[in-house]
């Protein structure tokens, strides 16, 4: 087989059911499966999976076990010789799926490739980049990566490039990620110690570091509308995000990489916190009341951002 496509869902019935059908039509002459892992969603999703796509492997958690775990699940019965991680939250369109499939197959020195990913408006999402090393943090949480120039300073987002040529990447971001099965077996599935965000950065470090080349390619273009899931977990995604790159820094660099992420997402928060508080008593209106009370609520828990055995951020 070709290929076996893993989109896991937790309530986003509408836009899982969009997805399949894109990939569905999108699948040409591919001998192909497509594996749904839901879970355990409350809105439908996998009766709507069941009732509208039979030909999909349908996999029913009776528990949100997490992106990384779900995969994995999928993994395991997955018997394509590549394998992609597709988030329910997109739509593939035109012959991408199987112009990775091929690149992929021409390429034997890279074990995972990504695709140009567009935002619902059409603009380029910028997808592929670096490693979130500490500089790049840095970068990224004082205001400074996102401007392209001088390049240095939108480095981690690679902001200087218009993602229109092939190039080596240090990671691919999971809405769209096409790897070998072999380079599966070879390295593992994703850490399931992540449990939301960071798996898939986690992975392709892996990737790396056992020699295998990441790649992106033009080869085609999918649409990743983005929030599906997010949008449920309010203050609470940017816990999961911190205590996620936390645990990244920990795994890949020490305890003092892992304390020195700790106080720059601390700073961070509690700096948003505190702007957010002060426009809201000076605008006494608009978005800066919520926005004060979610950085707040994030701060309240900074805590729960440092990574224990196993993490306790659960949806």
């Amino acid at each position: 087989m070709d290929l076996s496509i893993v989109i896991v869902n937790w309530n986003t019935r509408e836009m899982t059911a969009d997805c399949l059908q894109s990939v569905f039509d999108g699948l040409g002459a591919l001998s192909a499966e497509v594996i749904v892992v839901d879970n355990a969603s409350d809105d439908g999703s996998a009766e709507m999976v069941a009732e509208r796509f039979p030909q999909a492997i349908l996999i029913r958690n009776t528990e949100n076990r997490g992106f990384a775990a779900a995969n994995n699940q999928g993994f395991t019965i997955a018997r394509g010789r590549q394998v992609l991680l597709l988030n329910s939250d997109t739509l593939v369109h035109g012959d991408v799926l199987p112009a990775s499939v091929a690149w992929l197959d021409a390429h034997p020195d890279a074990g995972a490739m990504g695709c140009r990913v567009l935002n619902t408006d059409g603009t380029v999402q910028l997808t592929c980049s670096r490693y979130p090393s500490i500089l790049n943090l840095l970068l990224l949480t004082s205001g400074l990566a996102k401007f392209s120039r001088p390049a240095f300073l939108g480095r981690y987002q690679m902001r200087d490039w218009a993602r229109d040529s092939t190039r080596d990447v240090e990671v691919i971001s999971g809405c769209y990620l096409l790897v070998r099965r072999s380079v599966i077996d070879q390295v593992g599935g994703l850490d399931e110690a992540f449990f939301f965000f960071g798996e898939e950065t986690d992975w392709c470090r892996r990737m790396r570091d056992a020699g295998w080349k990441l790649m992106f390619a033009p080869v085609g273009e999918i649409t990743h509308h983005g929030g599906g899931t997010v949008k449920r977990l309010n203050h609470r995604r940017d816990v999961m995000l911190s205590e996620a790159t936390v645990r990244l820094h920990r795994k890949h660099g020490g305890r003092a990489a892992a304390l020195a992420a700790f106080v720059i997402l601390l700073v961070f928060n509690a700096s948003r916190a505190l702007f957010w508080t002060a426009a809201s008593v000076m605008a006494r209106g608009g978005r800066a009341p919520e926005r004060g009370r979610h950085f707040r609520a994030v701060v309240a828990q900074s805590a729960r951002t440092w990574p224990r055995p196993a993490t306790e951020a659960r949806v």
